[in-house]
């Protein structure tokens, strides 16, 4: 939802509380085995972080703690929410002329040891949401060379008219979030 103002935490609590129980707002594929739904953009994008099973647990750690989110024109409301399936979340977006306010639940939790070790999250879109779509945010160790990658896959497209007809503002701030999201998990990774 686009608003003039920030809305205050009693108002983000609202908006949650009336999300919480909504169904997601898009078909569901399974975004980790790279499939979306017929006419959905589909993004991927990846960074190295390190090398080792510190860089893997500061990671895992900086995943729970959403840091992903961590680029100053972005709030996550809150923090502080666990990562399990059915958590609902909103995003607070400052985009200078307006605000966006935006609900996501937790669709599947990612937690495998095998050669490549994996802990993540994919969230899903809810209806006042400016898109509707998937989104994954992962943390990859893998086994053979010992590196760490931070994996962020999304589908999308415009739920709301202002979506649309902003197409191109919305694909780059989804680009600008892709690249400020790894800048900030390469930050909380190299943390000591």
């Amino acid at each position: 939802m686009f608003l003039l103002t920030k809305p205050n935490e009693a108002q983000v609590r609202q908006f949650l509380s009336s999300q919480k129980d909504q169904p997601f707002s898009y078909p569901d594929s399974d975004i980790t085995a790279g499939l979306s739904p017929r006419g959905y953009t589909r993004d991927h994008n990846r960074i190295k972080l390190g090398d080792g099973a510190d860089v893997f647990q500061k990671a895992v750690a900086a995943l729970r703690r959403w840091e992903m989110f961590n680029v100053g024109w972005l709030q996550l409301c809150w923090p502080d929410a666990p990562i399990e399936i059915g958590t609902t979340v909103a995003v607070l977006a400052d985009l200078r002329c307006c605000w966006s306010l935006n609900a996501c639940r937790i669709a599947r939790v990612f937690d495998e040891d095998r050669d490549v070790r994996r802990y993540g999250f994919a969230y899903g879109t809810l209806p006042e949401h400016v898109e509707r779509g998937q989104e994954s945010f992962i943390v990859e160790r893998h086994s053979s060379d010992d590196s760490v990658w931070y994996d962020l896959s999304a589908y999308s497209r415009p739920n709301q008219l202002l979506a649309r007809l902003g197409y191109p503002v919305t694909r780059a701030l989804q680009k600008r979030f892709a690249r400020d999201s790894m800048q900030a998990m390469l930050r909380s990774s190299a943390r000591c």
